[in-house]
């Protein structure tokens, strides 16, 4: 069944459905932008326009959060920290763009498009265990790719340290892609804190 238990619980459901597909929108920019940089650095520009509106969703989130009835499934605890671990993904997102720019990096590196990848296909399932909130889906394999996707973009970020450190690179650039890598390791360890969120909302719904 859907998690609905009134008007104010359907608005929250709404919201969340948007931020799913807010920041699938995100990873995706994120993932293009880094493929060909600096060949389409204007990207940048659009990380921080959907950062603003994950803003957006996540106050709009939170007042509903407060207008609940007690008797809500998405409680008004469950319901924060998951807004702002929703909003944590695009806030790592935009902040790995954002400072591309400000590293001055001439070419991207190939561990950073697999990993930027990799956030694509959570963010991806992230909007789907969302719109199984409201639709009453089985909400469970979604969250099993998340976790298995986590797993994964915790290789490749140990691969791309790795490089980093054996390959006889510049300092200042291992430096720069040290941080670069961390951050959107960030956003993709965010789409699993979202999994285990959505997995206690479950459990206490009686979906798990």
């Amino acid at each position: 069944m859907p998690l609905r238990s009134g008007s104010s619980e359907e608005a929250v459901l709404t919201l969340l459905e948007e931020s799913g597909r807010n920041i699938e929108r995100t990873a995706m920019v994120l993932r293009d932008l880094i493929a060909d940089y600096p060949l389409h650095s204007e990207l940048a520009r659009e990380l921080v326009v959907l950062e603003h509106e994950g803003d957006r969703i996540t106050h709009d989130l939170i007042v509903q959060l407060g207008s609940q009835k007690k008797t809500a499934v998405v409680t008004a605890e469950d319901g924060y920290a998951l807004a702002t671990t929703l909003d944590d993904i695009v806030d790592y997102a935009e902040q790995t763009g954002d400072m591309l720019g400000v590293y001055g990096v001439e070419a991207p590196m190939e561990q950073a498009v697999q990993m930027a990848e990799v956030l694509v296909g959570a963010a991806e399932q992230v909007a789907v265990a969302l719109r199984s909130l409201r639709s009453g889906n089985d909400i469970n394999p979604a969250l099993v790719e998340i976790h298995r996707l986590e797993n994964e973009g915790d290789t490749l970020h140990r691969e791309a340290l790795a490089a980093l450190f054996t390959g006889g690179i510049d300092p200042m650039v291992v430096i720069r892609w040290k941080d670069i890598f961390s951050w959107i390791e960030g956003s993709i360890d965010s789409c699993e804190q979202v999994a285990h969120r959505l997995e206690g909302i479950m459990l206490r719904a009686g979906r798990g």
